[in-house]
This record gives structure tokens, C-alpha cells and sequence, in this order.
């Protein structure tokens, strides 16, 4: 057995020898190699086709913010001062029942709430469509144990920040 650990010790420094080469280029985060094609972003207001009044204007800060807070592009006020605009819709707002009341089946416990978009990013420079009405949801589970229209009253904020979150990253990730 002696003999068998210095062979043991020469596999495990040329297996560490031979992966290290193909782990040294890895980058950790968003700031790959890929160079984005806009350096400032105009986000044009958001449009709503709901009877969700007050998603717009949530939806419209938490997207400002989200895109602030990454740093990898400049916010500007007007479509003329950007190298690409950003338009968003929300579609669809929506409940599904998840969970029922035990004693009656009729009213609902859980409900899975959806908020869904669709996203288009422009490049102004060269008038080209980077992506178009691209679907963007997210969902959140509301429990209507505290009345129904509280619950999801607190839960639009959640939702609108996730969607501004997935939205951020569909525009500025490059692959």
C-alpha cells in the first residue's frame, strides 16, 4: 500500500494541474466579456391594458430604479438623449385560485397572482429592434386570510419590483 500513495499524490496534481486551465477565464456576475450596443436608455412610460390603474406608476419606479441600480447604462429623460428606448405593457393581471377555504370550497384561501408583460428594446442609432413585445411575468401567492384586496394590495409593490428585476436583466445581460 506504501507504493500506492505517491501514485495517488502525482493523479491528484495533474487532475488539479489539468482543470485549473479551463476554470481560470470563469467571471462571476454580470460583468461578462459581452459589450452591450447602448451606453444611455430612455424608458418610455409604461402603458397598461388592465383594470390594474395604480401597476403603472409602480411599475414605471421600480423599472427607473432597477436599471439605476445596476450601473451598466445611463438613464436619460427623453428619446432623443438615448441610444435606445424601452418600452413596456403590462398585459395581463391575473388570480387563479391555488388553495380553498376548508369549510366552504367556494372561497378561496391562496391565490396565485400573475402580473405579465410584454417588453421592447430599440437601438435608436442603428433603428434596430433588439427584441420585440417579448412576454415577461411574474407570479406571487397571496393569502386573503388578512380580505383579499389588502393581500394583494401589498403584493403588487413585490410583484412590480421581480418584474422590473426581469426586465433589467432581458435588456442589459448579454450571452
Amino acid at each position: 500500500m506504501p507504493a500506492l500513495r505517491p501514485l495517488s499524490s502525482v493523479l491528484c496534481l495533474l487532475l488539479a494541474l489539468l482543470s485549473g486551465p479551463g476554470c481560470s477565464h470563469y467571471q462571476l456576475g454580470t460583468g461578462t466579456p459581452g459589450k452591450l450596443t447602448f451606453s444611455t436608455l430612455y424608458i418610455e412610460p409604461v402603458e397598461n391594458k388592465t383594470l390594474l390603474p395604480q401597476a403603472r406608476a409602480l411599475l414605471s419606479t421600480q423599472l427607473r430604479a432597477a436599471f439605476a441600480r445596476d450601473g451598466r447604462i445611463s438613464l436619460v429623460n427623453s428619446p432623443e438623449a438615448a441610444d435606445a428606448t424601452l418600452a413596456i405593457t403590462i398585459t395581463t393581471y391575473r388570480r387563479d385560485v391555488l388553495t380553498v377555504r376548508e369549510g366552504d370550497t367556494g372561497l378561496a384561501r391562496k391565490f396565485n397572482v400573475t402580473l405579465a408583460t410584454a417588453a421592447t428594446l430599440r437601438d435608436r442609432r442603428s433603428n434596430k429592434i433588439l427584441f420585440e413585445n417579448r412576454p415577461i411575468e411574474v407570479h406571487r401567492e397571496v393569502f386573503t386570510d388578512s380580505g383579499q384586496l389588502q393581500s394583494e394590495y401589498q403584493t403588487l409593490p413585490l410583484l412590480a419590483e421581480s418584474l422590473a428585476t426581469k426586465v433589467t436583466h432581458a435588456a442589459l445581460d448579454v450571452w
